[in-house]
């Protein structure tokens, strides 16, 4: 089975001091996105700055580096609605109105390194249910066992329609440890039919990077995830870490997916995109979220 290669450019921490080419710029990320393209990429995962190189969900520049990216390329937009611990829920919910074909959808808060990545019970099915009105894809970030319950639970509601996708993140202070061993948890556990992908964040990500495509999964590739091409060696850029995932991907015996094959292998809605105007209506909040009352909290600890 082909496997569909995401590139991540950006991300919320990293920044030029960490590492030149990193993107910032809409004309930088629209640039490196095409180059990933080019390389192999089907979807881009794209993050935000604002001109200080600080995460930002503004919708002008969201606009901007969406238009910049369709001009160069037809890879597949997924923007981040994590943005950054900073920037208000409210604000990153908002960028899932200009209508790309998937975005992130965080099914909890939880400990970020030394901040908090807040992702309120509420805000995140009034979100879920604002997605699934657009056709949005939500691609769910699950940084913890608990996370994918919470995930199953959306989906009872009736915020979320199959084959439900997941971005296993494996690294963060926080979150899972990046071991073979959590990913192996991680991927047995998954609901039949899930489409799925592994983030290794730093030093394993090209050992778990490599396991997850040997185990059926799609692949993740970027300066957000790894600075470094390989130990003291920083990347050129985030086509040198696409050109690698490309490499394991064939190595394997597996294709790397087309965008066209990648619409089908993900089951794109085949909805608007920055191309097409957005749904009138004011974005926050959502319409109701559909299914009986949730009661706060829901789930325990993991």
């Amino acid at each position: 089975m082909s496997a569909v290669i995401t590139v991540a450019t950006t991300g919320p921490i990293a920044t030029k001091a960490d590492n030149p080419a990193l993107p910032t710029t809409p004309e930088e990320i629209a640039a490196e996105v095409e180059a990933a393209y080019q390389a192999g990429a089907a979807v881009a995962h794209v993050h935000l700055r604002d001109e200080a190189q600080r995460p930002t969900a503004d919708l002008a520049i969201a606009r901007r580096v969406m238009e910049l990216i369709a001009s160069r390329c037809p890879i597949l937009v997924q923007l981040s609605t994590g943005v950054g611990l900073d920037v208000p829920y409210e604000e990153r919910a908002r960028l899932v109105e200009l209508r790309p074909r998937m975005a992130t959808l965080n099914p909890c808060s939880m400990s970020f390194g030394p901040g908090e990545f807040r992702n309120p019970p509420l805000a995140v099915r009034r979100l879920a249910a604002r997605m699934r009105e657009l056709d949005v894809r939500p691609e769910l970030e699950i940084y913890d066992t608990g996370h994918l319950e919470v995930c199953l639970r959306l989906q009872q509601e009736d915020l979320l329609t199959e084959p439900l996708q997941f971005s296993i993140v494996l690294g963060v202070q926080g979150g899972m440890a990046a071991t073979p061993g959590n990913l192996l948890t991680m991927v047995s556990r998954l609901p039949a039919g899930a489409v799925w992908q592994v983030i290794a964040i730093g030093r394993a990500n090209l050992q778990l990077t490599a396991i997850g495509l040997a185990l059926g999964g799609n692949a993740r590739a970027g300066l957000e995830d790894t600075l470094h091409l390989r130990k003291g060696e920083l990347a050129a850029g985030n086509r040198q870490l696409v050109e690698r995932a490309v490499r394991l991907v064939r190595d394997l015996d597996r294709s790397v997916a087309s965008v066209a094959e990648a619409e089908t292998l993900l089951a794109l809605p085949r909805g608007p995109d920055v191309r097409r105007p957005p749904v009138p209506g004011p974005p926050v909040p959502g319409p109701p979220v559909p299914g009986p009352p949730v009661p706060g909290p829901h789930a325990q600890p993991t």
